[in-house]
């Protein structure tokens, strides 16, 4: 299991962690910032070239990989660097 199996046999009580990374937050204010959708977009375009251009092929279903290990392990990936960014931002 790794250096990470004492955290899942004892139980956290709620009330040691900081709850403000999961409370609700206020609607978001329109400004003059663009729109977030089309910067993923073009993210995504620029993605998938360079998957074609690493592994020759676009991405297609039936790859001979497992999907779902493959997007749970970006997943993680993503937590970490989220919480990485959080703790840089906050310093907590």
């Amino acid at each position: 299991m790794g250096e990470f199996t004492h955290m899942m046999r004892r139980p956290v009580k709620p009330e040691t962690f900081d709850n403000t990374l999961v409370t609700e937050q206020a609607a978001p204010v329109a400004n003059d910032k663009p729109a977030v959708w089309p910067l993923v977009v073009a993210d995504m375009t620029a993605r998938d070239a360079e998957g074609r251009r690493k592994y020759g092929v676009p991405l297609q279903p039936h790859n001979g990989r497992d999907v779902l290990v493959d997007a749970y392990q970006e997943a993680l990936d993503l937590c970490v660097y989220l919480r990485q960014a959080i703790y840089e931002r906050d310093g907590k």
